[in-house]
């Protein structure tokens, strides 16, 4: 999978602390190191959301030890806490930054809010937060409301996560195949409602008209949107990945865009004026 993205011209590669016991960083470390000079590495630390100063710099100091590196490009707070004061927490970030051990900070899964509140803090340790991971597909648009607006003001990259949601948008649950959606319970809930799999359905039908894959249309749907940096791109083997690849040269017009959107509802603006969208 890592030979077929660099192939494709992928050079962002996204990983976290807490994904699969620290095998994904270990298993990234070797694939980059023959050409970490070329590559953008991101991780993520405080996924159990314990966001104390000597937590986060534990989780960086074994992300750097799996990764066999000297430093991320970017480091993700991949949890919003309550229970540590944000002085605190973005103050030890400025040492590892100062440190050159962190390049860049982001945060991922943060509310609007969450994140000027937290830009206000980064900001007195000169400190600046300069990328988003939000949730992001066609069944999940609520980063439409407060969050891809917060980012174009305040000049922060946003690369989502999830744009296939989940695998639901791929078709397989259409076909009566098992996977997240049917064996966690997190992703049952999160993606369990009627209308996202009549969404995904009208989504298959949709690419069948166009003759494309509907995962290549899913993962153009979120490109399209011009708040969007690039979205995260997965699979769980090579195969999987030519659909999701063929999205980067994927050409979508505006007529099917606006055909793609019309598959799910428009989330209200926040102050849930009609009048004001």
């Amino acid at each position: 999978m890592y030979d077929r993205a660099r192939d494709a011209g992928i050079s962002f590669f996204d990983t976290a602390h807490g994904y699969t016991g620290g095998a994904s960083e270990t298993l990234l470390g070797q694939f980059v190191a023959p050409e970490r000079d070329d590559l953008f590495i991101a991780t993520k630390c405080a996924s159990t959301g314990n966001c104390a100063p000597a937590a986060i710099t534990n989780d960086l100091e074994d992300s750097l030890k799996r990764l066999k590196l000297d430093f991320v490009d970017m480091l993700y707070m991949h949890r919003w806490s309550d229970e540590v004061p944000l002085e605190a927490t973005y103050e030890a970030l400025a040492k590892m930054v100062d440190a050159g051990r962190v390049r860049h900070i982001g945060v991922s899964n943060y509310a609007a809010w969450q994140v000027m509140k937290a830009a206000g803090v980064a900001s007195s340790f000169d400190l600046k937060i300069e990328m988003m991971q939000p949730m992001y597909n066609l069944v999940k648009r609520q980063a439409e409301v407060e969050i891809l607006p917060m980012c174009t003001s305040e000049n922060i990259a946003v690369v989502p996560y999830s744009p296939l949601g989940g695998g639901l948008l791929t078709g397989k649950y259409n076909l009566g195949k098992d996977g997240r959606l049917t064996d966690d319970p997190m992703y049952k809930s999160r993606y369990g409602q009627d209308w996202m799999h009549k969404a995904a359905n009208s989504l298959q039908e949709l690419a069948a008209e166009l003759g494309v894959s509907a995962i290549t249309l899913a993962i153009a749907w979120v490109a399209h949107n011009p708040t969007i940096t690039a979205p995260i791109l997965s699979a769980s083997r090579s195969d999987q990945m030519r659909p999701s690849l063929d999205a980067i040269s994927f050409e979508l017009d505006d007529e099917t865009y606006a055909r793609l959107t019309a598959l799910s509802p428009t989330p209200p603006p926040a102050t849930d004026r009609s009048e004001e969208s």
